[in-house]
């Protein structure tokens, strides 16, 4: 019976060190499992609120635009139950760095859902920023 209980306080720790809180690309913390990769980072010579405009069109196209912060140049947003953060930041006069940020509603990476995001902004940017967006990711990989 002992070792019944020592088990289940083994597994309850266990749960407890690999869960937790961790950053996102705003700032704040999010509830997740840390020590996992779920941030895709890309740079383009393009200017910062080109790129901006490009990520919200991208964002609202995919799923809902929640939230905007032009203090910390982020976006936040809903895709396929997927939170979404975009942070466009100028690296210097010429190159602006955009990081793409995807957790699912259990706080688990996806960074499939990221890669895509930043896919298609690459691609509307490649188009002029005026171009058609590819179509969705399919609801297979949720």
């Amino acid at each position: 019976m002992r070792t019944k209980w020592i088990l289940v306080l083994a597994a309850g720790l266990q749960v407890a060190a690999l869960t937790g809180c961790v950053p996102t690309v705003d700032g704040r913390r999010h509830v997740g499992m840390p020590f996992t990769k779920d941030t895709i980072e890309a740079r383009y010579e393009r200017s910062p609120m080109e790129i901006w405009k490009v990520a919200k069109e991208v964002i609202a196209y995919n799923g809902q635009l929640a939230s905007e912060d032009v203090l910390k140049s982020t976006l936040e947003g809903s895709v396929n139950t997927r939170t979404v953060w975009v942070r466009v930041e100028p690296l210097d006069d010429r190159v602006t760095r955009v990081m793409v940020q995807s957790r699912t509603k259990g706080g688990a990476a996806d960074l499939e859902m990221a890669g895509e995001i930043d896919k298609q902004i690459a691609l509307k940017l490649q188009a002029g920023g005026g171009g058609s967006i590819v179509p969705r990711p399919t609801a297979a990989r949720q």
